[in-house]
Order: C-alpha cells, then sequence, then structure tokens
C-alpha cells in the first residue's frame, strides 16, 4: 500500500483495564517509546500508538465489586496509565480508548464488511472459555483434558453454548503459511515462528466472535442482542486509531500515510492472537499486513512469578522515586535481550545504576568538564579534526547501534553505546590530560586541547545515543556540553559534528552513586 513512506508506525497492544498499570505495562510501552524516538531522530514521521482495551465480562465484573459502572471504572484506571506514561515520559502521539466512539463504529463496520463477503457467518458456539483471559479454548489445547483449566492463567474454564457469529479463521490458514514463508521478518524474534506455525498446522477453527451473555461490549450491527468478542474489538484499534473508517469512504487521510505499521510490539501471551487472528482478519478486508510483529518476553521478580497474591508485583512509582525515571528505563533495557524473559532484582539494578550509571558514564562527564572548566576556562578548544581512536570508534559505534535499533536488539544498542563510554575512558587515563598541564609548552597545550576536545565530541555522541532511553538525562548531558538541541541528520550522528570555540554549561552530578541518592 505504501512501500515508500518515510513515516513509522509503531504501537504497543491496547492495555486491558481489569487492574492498575504494573512493569509488564511499562517494558512495553518503554521499548515502543525508545524506538519511537530513535527514528525520530532519524527524521521519520512517527506516530506512535497506545492505550486500552476496556470492554468485556471481566470488565464488568471487576466494575461491579468496585461498585462503579464500567464506563467510570475504565475511566479511573484510564488516568492511571496515562499518569504513569506521563511519568516515564511516554512520547505517544495518540491514546486510544476502545470505548472511543469512532473505534466503535470502525469495529462494526468491519463487521459489516466482513459479513458481505462472507467471512462471517452465524451459528452456535459450544465449548470452554476463560473470564479472565477473555480467550476460548479447545480441549486439544488443555494441560489436561480431564481437568478443565485454563493453560494460561490456571483457572477453571466456563463452559458456554451460544448462538454467535464466527469468523472464518480456518479459511486462511494456508494464506498465512504461505505468507509467513514469504516474509520471514514478520513473526519476532525468529524463534516465535515455529509455535505459530505448528498451531496453524495443526488446524485453525473459525473464530466466534459475538457474545450474548455479555452486556458490556461493542453491539454487533448485525444482531443489537450480542456484543463484540472483546479480541476482535481490541485487534481493529490499529487501524481504527488512524482513521480506518474514512478510508473505507474514499476520504483521503492519514491511514494511506501510515498504515502498514512497521511494528506490533505485544507480551508473548498474546502473540497468537496478533499473528493468526489480525492478520487474517487483514486478509479479509484485503489491506497489507503489519510489517512485523515483536512478541517479548515477561519478567519474574527475585526468580518468582509477579503476582498479586504473592505481593511482588513491582511498582514502578517505587523505583522511580528512588532512582528515576530514566534508570527504569535504562535497566529495563539493558537486563536482558530485548524478546526473552528476565528476572528484576534489585541487586542487579543497583549493580547496572552504579557500575555503568555512576561509575562509567556518569564519571566520563564530570571528569572531563571539569577539565574543561579547569584547564580551558570553559571554553571547547578549537583545533584542528585529526584521525584518532575515539572518532574512528564513534563511527563503528553509531553503526552497529543504528543496526541493532533497526533490529530490535534493543539490548545490544545500549551494550554498543557503552563500549564508546568506556574507550573514552581509558583513553583519559591513558593520555592523562592533568600530567599535560605540569610541564608548559605549546606541544603540550596542543595536545591537551585536542584529548579534551576528542572526548567532548564522544561525550556528545554518547548523549544522542542513549537519548532515546534517557530523554531527561541526555537532556542534563547536552545541557552540560553546552549545547542546547539534538544535532543528527539521515546518519543520526556525526562525531565531526561536534561545535568549537564555545562556553559549556553548568556542570552537575548527573548520576549520584546510589548510596548518596
Amino acid at each position: 500500500m505504501n512501500n515508500l513512506k518515510n513515516s513509522f508506525y509503531i504501537t504497543t497492544p491496547i492495555y486491558y483495564i481489569n487492574a492498575d498499570p504494573h512493569i509488564g505495562h511499562s517494558y512495553t510501552t518503554i521499548a515502543a517509546d525508545v524506538l519511537a524516538r530513535y527514528h525520530r531522530l532519524l527524521g521519520r514521521k512517527v506516530f506512535f500508538l497506545t492505550g486500552t482495551d476496556e470492554h468485556g465480562q471481566k470488565i464488568e465484573e471487576a466494575a461491579k465489586a468496585n461498585g462503579k459502572s464500567p464506563k467510570d471504572f475504565a475511566d479511573e484506571i484510564v488516568e492511571k496509565y496515562k499518569k504513569l506514561w506521563l511519568e516515564l515520559d511516554i512520547s505517544y502521539d495518540k491514546f486510544i480508548r476502545t470505548t472511543d466512539e469512532k473505534h466503535k463504529k470502525t469495529v462494526q463496520k468491519i463487521i459489516e464488511i466482513l459479513f458481505e463477503k462472507g467471512d462471517i457467518y452465524k451459528g452456535k458456539y459450544e465449548g470452554l472459555y476463560c473470564i479472565p483471559c477473555e480467550t476460548y479454548f479447545l480441549e486439544t489445547e488443555l494441560l489436561d483434558r480431564n481437568q478443565k483449566i485454563c493453560p494460561d492463567c490456571g483457572r477453571e474454564l466456563s463452559i458456554v453454548s451460544e448462538d454467535s457469529y464466527f469468523f472464518k479463521l480456518s479459511k486462511y490458514q494456508d494464506v498465512l503459511l504461505k505468507y509467513f514463508d514469504e516474509h520471514k521478518d514478520f513473526l519476532a524474534p525468529h524463534f516465535r515462528a515455529k509455535e505459530m506455525i505448528n498451531i496453524i498446522k495443526s488446524g485453525l477453527k473459525d473464530l466466534s466472535i459475538t457474545r450474548n451473555s455479555v452486556s458490556w461490549g461493542i453491539k454487533n450491527p448485525l444482531d443489537e442482542k450480542e456484543t463484540i468478542y472483546v479480541w476482535f474489538d481490541a485487534l481493529v484499534n490499529y487501524i481504527s486509531a488512524i482513521d480506518f473508517l474514512d478510508f473505507v469512504e474514499d476520504k483521503k487521510n492519514i491511514f494511506i500515510e501510515i498504515w502498514p505499521a512497521d511494528i506490533h510490539l505485544v507480551g508473548k501471551e498474546i502473540y497468537k492472537f496478533h499473528t493468526l487472528i489480525w492478520p487474517a482478519i487483514l486478509f479479509g478486508l484485503g489491506i497489507d499486513l503489519p510489517k512485523k510483529v515483536f512478541g517479548h518476553g515477561w519478567w519474574t521478580f527475585e526468580g518468582e512469578k509477579m503476582s498479586k497474591s504473592k505481593g511482588n508485583a513491582i511498582d514502578p512509582y517505587k523505583i522511580i522515586n528512588i532512582f528515576g525515571k530514566d534508570v527504569l528505563r535504562y535497566f529495563l533495557l539493558r537486563e536482558v535481550p530485548f524478546g526473552v524473559d528476565g528476572d528484576f532484582s534489585m541487586a542487579s539494578l543497583i549493580d547496572k545504576y552504579n557500575g555503568e550509571l555512576a561509575n562509567e558514564i556518569g564519571n566520563l562527564f564530570s571528569r572531563t568538564l571539569n577539565m574543561i572548566e579547569k584547564y580551558c576556562n570553559k571554553i571547547v578548544p578549537d583545533i584542528t579534526l585529526e584521525n584518532n581512536i575515539l572518532f574512528e570508534k564513534a563511527n563503528e559505534v553509531i553503526k552497529e547501534y543504528s543496526y541493532s535499533m533497526e533490529q530490535i536488539d534493543i539490548m545490544k544498542a545500549l551494550i554498543k553505546t557503552l563500549e564508546l563510554v568506556k574507550m573514552s575512558n581509558k583513553y583519559i587515563e591513558d593520555e592523562a590530560p592533568w600530567k599535560l598541564v605540569k610541564v608548559e609548552s605549546i606541544e603540550n597545550k596542543l595536545k591537551l586541547e585536542k584529548v579534551l576536545f576528542n572526548c567532548l565530541a564522544t561525550m556528545r555522541v554518547i548523549a544522542i545515543l542513549l537519548n532515546p532511553f534517557m530523554p531527561t538525562s541526555t537532556e542534563k548531558m547536552l545541557k552540560q556540553l553546552g549545547i542546547s538541541e539534538l544535532n543528527f541528520n539521515e546518519n543520526l550522528v556525526r562525531w565531526e559534528d561536534m561545535p568549537k570555540n564555545y562556553r559549556i554549561g553548568e556542570i552537575d552530578i548527573i548520576f549520584p552513586r546510589y548510596e548518596n541518592i
């Protein structure tokens, strides 16, 4: 549809609002924000979507338990998400809610389109349903067929028998297999592909997409007594948010500029909905599929699965209040490769904070800027550029960082940046500027200025590379460097673009050691 677009469309899943946002929601959203910020640095027109999924039986029951209407309950939880995203510097372009009127109309229109095409038909659903997961299960999907237990959450399944409309998911079984074979990057990380392909090969069943026993949902335009299955409703958000309804009505709008999505970021537990059901719906509508669906792993806490009952679910605000928002952003993406499971350990967080942020990055900025103040009266030296090891390393790191971010290997991008930080600290130790000032000479003065300029130019690169991860801290870095804005181009950043002969800003500690916080 739009293969030459300069836009970049990234989404998080829309979060189910049966409870307050936690570290898992933060993880996905921070990762999406980092990628969105990186692509903005490249000059691309970014559209970053997040939001909330607010329909279904589970919400209806949670609202009743809290003595509220479903909409009032949803409004209250939604504000908590928006507040946390503001606290974490999440730079989303749109926050969609499934209770938005335009979203409702889009879902209903899609139902009508697919029905007219013959992809939706009326039948009767009889089978197993998990209310907490809002998911239907076949007996073949159970861990033990003698026990009607949800394989995902472990709760007892309900036996459902009711009239329903079905989406012909089975019709697209071979189409999906062919697409996966021809588009190897669609299923990401690649190790998740085998499971999805095996599910298809075992046989896809048509999907029940309406309920007559649930009142809190979007009304089925084919039968007003029914509501749309929450998962069909939720998946549509990725196109309802960018005005698919106007596109259907032949109006020029942002849909044709933005779709297809470049990346859907989701947790692994909802990967199959996004890689089997959602593509089939899009095939039915005759529009392009997203370029990639990336399923990341889960977090445990100190080796145990997080849960409210255990009391070990991590409140993001507790980490923010101690270390600051940028440290939480950094740690979640630095601790494990993005895509696999990780364990949240306070000991590891403190170790990385003190070791990498305070001792490595913080020390580099503090010692270099203090030497500029002491030896150069706070003025960045005006020198003739020459090739040097920091220039070479910076170019290597910029290239590898960019490749890693394009591949969504987010942790590697951080590791490469840290390599540049460590080399800069070693460079300072090897060149020892404090020794050069002990013997006054023109040669020593020129060498001192070159050494300090090389460090400053490298620090500017480091700040820009870290900016998507730690926007507030890197703004402080650049301000101390005396640079008021990010200087970037289609190549992200160039070492040699460091300005000369100007005054640096006020110096302050960026990452105080943990015992001093």
